[in-house]
């Protein structure tokens, strides 16, 4: 793993993980593409470290509005982290059924497989882009022909569906979780402004739990004996990180400014041209 690759995926994982374009999809085929192995201990500390940069270029990002939306007063604190509570419980409660059913079904009869084994396969990554590409589009399309519609409250009801769709996002690389989320939002008639805030509130509380199980994916290696020394690429993933959260800040004034513009049904537009690329590889042998 060299500085320039590093540079590189950081550059793509920050870019693709705040776009609504999946960045685990983005990530895993240009590692296959780079020659590196997705499921390597190394590539798991980089990964750690990349998902680290890009929740502090959101912590970053969002500060000012959530401090003036959500934080103004102790009963919107209150009514915020309930929400968040609703959501991220059905997103728990969804992404481990969904995880249950992959491991028992695809992964049966194949010793301590995880749902994680399948994450380098570009043939699962493809329909995932696929699907989400559809839900952008749609929503993207709807929102554009329905302009004058007012902007519903972001009830309870509202961010359990979110909460519930982010849960299926989890175990499928390829199904964008913030296009999904947002899609959703604006489908129920969320503002697209507070569709996006509240997704990305989501993907702070998600993220330190998804490093926390890299992580320990990485000390399970460890002890296994098969991380091997790791000391010399934690540089390496340092700078991967810088890279991630200064690409992630410049994705998300990208995102903010299409959704104004209503220009959101081109991220699905590219969601299914990267599907069908994605597809392409895989045929070719990646």
């Amino acid at each position: 793993m060299t500085l320039l690759k590093v540079i590189v995926l950081a550059v793509v994982q920050g870019l693709a993980e705040l776009l609504p374009v999946s960045s685990s999809a983005h990530v895993v085929v240009v590692e296959k593409i780079l020659g590196l192995d997705p499921s390597s201990p190394p590539m798991t500390l980089l990964l750690v470290m990349l998902h680290t940069g890009t929740m502090v270029a959101v912590i970053l990002y969002f500060w000012r509005e959530w401090r003036t939306v959500y934080f103004q007063s102790a009963a919107a604190f209150r009514a915020f982290l309930w929400l968040i509570v609703v959501a991220t419980a059905l997103t728990g409660v969804v992404g481990w059924g969904v995880k249950e059913v992959v491991e028992h079904t695809l992964l049966a009869g194949v010793p301590h497989a995880q749902i994680e084994d399948l994450f380098g396969h570009l043939e699962f990554i493809a329909p995932a882009l696929a699907a989400a590409g559809i839900l952008i589009v749609i929503a993207g399309l709807r929102e554009r022909k329905h302009t004058t519609l007012a902007a519903a409250e972001l009830t309870v009801r509202r961010a359990a569906v979110i909460g519930a769709v982010q849960g299926l996002c989890l175990p499928f690389r390829g199904f964008s979780r913030s296009g999904a989320t947002i899609s959703t939002g604006m489908l129920l008639g969320v503002a697209k402004s507070r569709a996006e805030a509240f997704s990305f509130a989501l993907a702070v509380v998600l993220t330190p739990a998804v490093v926390a199980r890299e992580a320990k994916r990485l000390v399970d290696a460890a002890h296994a004996g098969a991380a091997g020394d790791l000391s010399g690429v934690v540089w390496l993933t340092v700078v991967g990180a810088v890279v991630a959260l200064l690409a992630g800040l410049l994705a998300l004034r990208w995102l903010s400014r299409w959704l104004e513009a209503g220009r959101w049904y081109l991220f699905g537009i590219y969601c299914l041209a990267a599907a069908a690329a994605v597809a392409l590889l895989h045929r070719a042998g990646y």
